[in-house]
């Protein structure tokens, strides 16, 4: 166990759970103890959890997959952003559009009106609306890139989903659930463990205690993602050979053809 990681989760405050009023019983095994009416996590669970999650997401990437961010509380959602962005995977930041997994087809094609907006924006053809037309659809490009800018290169379902306070995002869990893909997430005393795949104790309210751990999980997939790139250079580089084999043998064949040509 690292005393370093120790250390930054604890200055982090990662092990301040909620009132023991407002605790779960399923999550007695991650709680060390309590005071002043507030359970403590045990920050060796924490441990445990981060570093299987880290685990898993780094093979998810290193395998290829997506891995989706979730965190729209307003403490997470900032990080959530950054952090998925910084290892290029999708994110949902600001609010979760019931059926962004299950119903994935309305998605894609609403993501289809939100690139048609962007071009008659950008474009000279809205100068010749009306003013109330221009603010309308204005307000709906705001609107619908706010909600879908951060799935727009999602082009298939993710192999993971990665979650701020399972509470808050229930219908992401259940609606990954219902896909079979596996949860990651940052619950703290007052979730319920069994809903989730993999969590993770700690506390899902603190902005640094969120910063630290999703910071730890966007280090992990994009390790994975170094380690996938060699292997797609190499592919790359197998075909490319093959490529130019199969051209050699082509002109030896060409050239043996127009001698026997030529002899006869």
């Amino acid at each position: 166990m690292s005393q370093t990681l120790v250390k930054s989760l604890v200055e982090a405050g990662v092990h301040f759970g909620h009132r023991a009023s407002r605790w779960n019983p399923k999550m007695s095994p991650y709680i060390y103890t309590r005071k002043n009416l507030i359970h403590i996590i045990d920050v060796r669970e924490t441990i445990r959890g981060l570093l299987r999650a880290k685990k898993f997401l780094e093979n998810i990437a290193s395998q290829g997959g997506l891995v989706l961010f979730v965190g729209t509380k307003r403490q997470a959602s900032e990080t959530v952003e950054r952090e998925a962005s910084r290892c290029k995977m999708p994110f949902v930041s600001d609010r979760w559009l019931g059926g962004t997994l299950t119903n994935f087809r309305t998605i894609r094609s609403r993501l289809t009106r939100l690139e048609e907006l962007e071009t008659l924006l950008q474009g000279d053809q809205l100068a010749s609306y009306s003013k109330k037309m221009q603010s309308s659809l204005n307000r709906e490009y705001r609107k619908m890139f706010r909600n879908l800018n951060g799935v727009r290169d999602m082009n298939r379902h993710p192999q993971a989903v990665v979650v701020v306070d399972p509470n808050k995002e229930k219908n992401a869990i259940i609606e990954a659930r219902k896909l079979g893909i596996t949860t990651v997430a940052l619950i703290d005393t007052d979730c319920d463990p069994d809903k989730v795949d993999l969590p993770i104790p700690g506390n899902d309210d603190s902005i640094r205690s969120i910063e630290l751990i999703i910071g730890h999980l966007a280090d992990a997939v994009n390790a994975g993602r170094q380690e996938a790139a060699p292997d797609v250079d190499e592919e790359a580089a197998d075909k490319a050979g093959n490529g130019e084999s199969s051209a050699a043998g082509e002109n030896t064949n060409g050239s043996s053809d127009s001698t026997k040509v030529a002899a006869v």
